[in-house]
């Protein structure tokens, strides 16, 4: 097919108002889509309870971050934050682990997009915030780390 053709299509697809066009013969396959691909509406969250260990009484200084004074590996975005690449896989980290700046400690999964969050600071991790497979909001704190 050579280029005039498909202006033609195009022109007419407009003048039609149709939005989309396939055409496929034994040696040319063609999709032709005109203006924005229609997206499904997002439907807003809904507020989500407090964590549990927050409402089980935990210390404080655990459900504001963990050790007092120690620097938190945080989650950038709103998700479900995963200890280990895959569900039968040994977690990135656990506590007593030492980790590099830029090491993945974590996967948090937002959008069914899985992204790597990495260590800020080089360090030994303390201790763990956020049971597997739990949502997470912007900003908490995942992680714990004693820097070196």
């Amino acid at each position: 097919m050579d280029l005039e053709r498909i202006e033609a299509l195009l022109t007419l697809l407009a003048e039609h108002d149709v939005s989309e066009f396939k055409y496929k013969d034994d040696s040319h396959s063609l999709q032709l889509r005109l203006g924005a691909v229609p997206v499904a509406p997002v439907m807003a969250a809904a507020p989500m309870a407090p964590m549990a260990a927050a409402a089980a009484g935990a210390p404080a200084a655990a459900a504001a971050g963990g050790e007092a004074g120690l620097p938190a590996i945080e989650s950038p975005m709103v998700g479900t934050f995963y200890r280990a690449p895959t569900p039968d896989a040994a977690p990135f980290v656990k506590v007593g682990d030492t980790v590099s700046a830029g090491s993945v400690v974590c996967i948090v999964e937002a959008m069914k997009l899985m992204n790597e969050i990495e260590a800020e600071v080089s360090g030994t991790i303390v201790e763990v915030l956020v049971e597997n497979a739990q949502p997470v909001q912007f900003g908490q704190p995942l992680f714990t780390i004693q820097p070196n």
